[in-house]
């Protein structure tokens, strides 16, 4: 009986490296660009207002697309979509890595997020089916949601190393070898699952929301260079939100619905998803400035860069350990709060740094209190986000988690560089234009006060909205089995 369970628990481990390494693979993407971007861009004569897209392409379609993935993983199996999610994100990669053109990169950087989209919500699926016991699961849980957390500031550390040492190519190509020999494993080591019975699926909820998205970053990116009035701005805009209206009425009507409104009526699950969204808006405050901070001011190489980042990577380990052990023993709403607040924190500490003040007492401090927080809070919102769900709609509930802080990725890069450029230029305005490298500051400290009034409302949400007991949520998983 004792090898029999010794030969559980270990592939039980192998199944939790599996689905870590390709939820690394993910975090890891959305973030390892951005410190070789400026060298891609030169290579590949990508513009000013272009090169945003290496990263929106992405976040885009991985948002745009996650909750069709959802429902695929539902009813096709979830094991088959993870490795079709694995294989097909290799071969993008690779593509990305082999870019001749912008064109040729932004499609690439596409079709990372749709396959992307295809497996991240089957990982999450076959992390509820796997780990039933509430311990486990509360580990299990928090290993993912840290690593989730963690691998964005471990992206900026290997795209500092690959840029400077490499090509930035391979901050592309290197996923490639590694979702292929995470593909291999989980052949192996995992067991399929999926929903009872066959739908089809909503094509025409997916092209609407992924349209939406599309005009609200294009009308928010638009508003940094022409305004908030311009016409262009206000229509981009009001075509978002007409579509996402429209994108509700079809999910309302439609037989398979792309994300059934009962998914939502949670409040639980509502607000988990809430959280997430203004987190993803939030992290982009955080990573984004900071990571032009340290280059643009401070006179950082990439390398060195992603060094300033590892403390964060850290931070997350400890934070993601305490909140395993306290997610046992206090409700998920309360803990989920409690980190979001120490990460606010943190933000607001940032909006000290200036010109000359130096890492070690103006960037340290803050970068730990924000990866202690974040550390308490992803290992919850994964597991609310799972409350009261049934066996068919475990897939689109597991993508609503990712979704939504993909797409608060989206809209955050455009809304806070909008906010950023219109700090600098009013600061410009007012101090002439000797300011510029104080009004670069200025706009770097705004967008850290926004994201940490963000995370502040965030943390109301959690208190408000996610009410469930730790037995609640502990069971959460186990109900989002397959039939």
């Amino acid at each position: 009986m004792t090898h029999v369970l010794e030969e559980r628990k270990t592939a039980k481990g192998l199944i939790l490296a599996t689905i870590a390494i390709a939820q690394l693979l993910l975090v890891l993407d959305a973030t390892i660009v951005s410190i070789a971007l400026p060298t891609a861009q030169v290579d590949l004569a990508i513009s000013d207002s272009g090169r945003q897209w290496v990263v929106t392409a992405y976040t885009l379609a991985f948002g745009g697309l996650l909750l069709l993935g959802g429902r695929i993983s539902d009813y096709a199996g979830r094991k088959r979509s993870f490795l079709i999610g694995l294989i097909g994100f290799a071969l993008a990669s690779a593509l990305g890595g082999f870019a001749v053109n912008q064109g040729m990169l932004f499609a690439a950087r596409g079709l990372q997020g749709a396959f992307a989209a295809l497996m991240a919500p089957a990982a999450l699926s076959l992390l509820a089916v796997t780990f039933t016991g509430e311990r486990e699961r509360a580990r299990a849980f928090a290993i993912f949601g840290g690593i989730a957390a963690g691998g964005g500031a471990l992206g900026l550390l290997l795209g500092g190393l690959l840029t400077q040492y490499v090509s930035w190519r391979w901050c592309l190509g290197v996923g490639t070898p590694i979702a292929l020999v995470t593909a291999i494993v989980a052949a192996v080591v995992l067991t399929e699952s999926r929903a009872a019975g066959r739908t089809r699926y909503d094509v025409t909820g997916a092209v609407t929301v992924t349209a939406a998205l599309v005009a609200l970053v294009y009308g928010l990116s638009n508003a940094s260079s022409q305004g908030w009035s311009a016409g262009l701005t206000i229509g981009l805009i009001a075509a978002g939100v007409v579509l996402l209206v429209a994108f509700w009425i079809v999910e309302h009507r439609s037989a398979n619905p792309l994300l059934p409104p009962r998914v939502l009526q949670e409040r639980n699950r509502g607000g988990s998803y809430l959280v997430g969204l203004m987190l993803g808006t939030a992290l982009l405050a955080f990573f984004l400035f900071l990571t032009f901070y340290l280059q643009l001011i401070l006179g950082y190489s990439a390398l060195r860069s992603g060094l300033a980042f590892l403390p964060f990577t850290l931070g997350i380990g400890v934070g993601v350990g305490v909140g395993a052990k306290f997610a046992t023993l206090v409700r998920p709403g309360v803990l989920i709060a409690s980190g979001l607040l120490v990460a606010a924190a943190g933000l607001a500490l940032l909006t000290r740094i200036g010109v000359d003040t130096s890492y070690w007492t103006h960037v340290l401090p803050p970068v730990v209190l924000i990866s202690l927080g974040l550390g308490l809070t992803f290992g919850p919102v994964q597991s609310t986000a799972l409350v009261g769900i049934g066996a068919a709609d475990a897939g689109v509930a597991s993508a609503m988690v990712n979704t939504t802080q993909q797409i608060g990725g989206s809209i955050g890069t455009a809304l806070l560089n909008t906010i950023f450029a219109n700090a600098v230029t009013g600061y410009v305005a007012d101090h002439g234009t000797g300011a510029a490298a104080l009004a670069t500051i200025h706009g770097y400290a705004v967008t850290f006060w926004v994201g940490a009034g963000i995370l502040v409302v965030s943390a109301v949400v959690a208190i408000v909205f996610i009410t469930a007991t730790r037995a609640e949520a502990a069971e959460a998983a186990g109900r989002a089995g397959p039939a």
